[in-house]
């Protein structure tokens, strides 16, 4: 099952993401997609602040990976660059710790995620508006969407 999420503002986003945040355990992995601009970072520095991170998060655009301290650790991935490339980072390292891991542009990286996740899609439906599309993948995921749409 899908469960959507609509929001009206920045503010209404950042409380979602740390809702969501706060349900989240150690070795949880979401993947995000979304358009340029429509609030993958917005999204990502939420969550991170309902992690308790109090460094600032930024896209790792050009490092492909950066990782911050807070209640867990977090793994906050940007695999664009790997599209045509079959370099392995510690897949299993990142994916079966103690950190939650966010992944944008994940399809790039298909094979080596683990089969359950939370994919997580963002549509901008006008200026300020956003839908948030949450795509469950095994039993945890599901139970912790229940939760978080409650």
């Amino acid at each position: 099952m899908n469960y959507t999420k609509y929001v009206t503002s920045l503010e209404e986003t950042e409380q979602f993401a740390q809702q969501l945040a706060h349900l989240l355990e150690a070795g949880d992995v979401l993947t995000l997609e979304g358009d340029l601009g429509a609030g993958k970072t917005t999204l990502t520095k939420a969550i991170a602040k309902g992690l308790g991170i109090t460094r600032n998060v930024s896209s790792p655009t050009f490092t492909i990976l950066k990782q911050y301290e807070g209640r867990l650790p977090l793994n906050h991935l940007d695999v664009y660059r790997l599209s045509e490339s079959d370099e392995d980072l510690g897949w299993d390292e990142l994916f079966y710790g103690d950190a939650v891991s966010i992944v944008e542009w994940a399809q790039y990286i298909d094979e080596e995620l683990p089969k359950d996740r939370l994919a997580i899609e963002i549509y901008r439906e006008g200026d300020t508006e956003r839908r948030i599309e949450l795509k469950p993948i095994g039993q945890h995921y599901e139970r912790l969407c229940e939760e978080l749409m409650k």
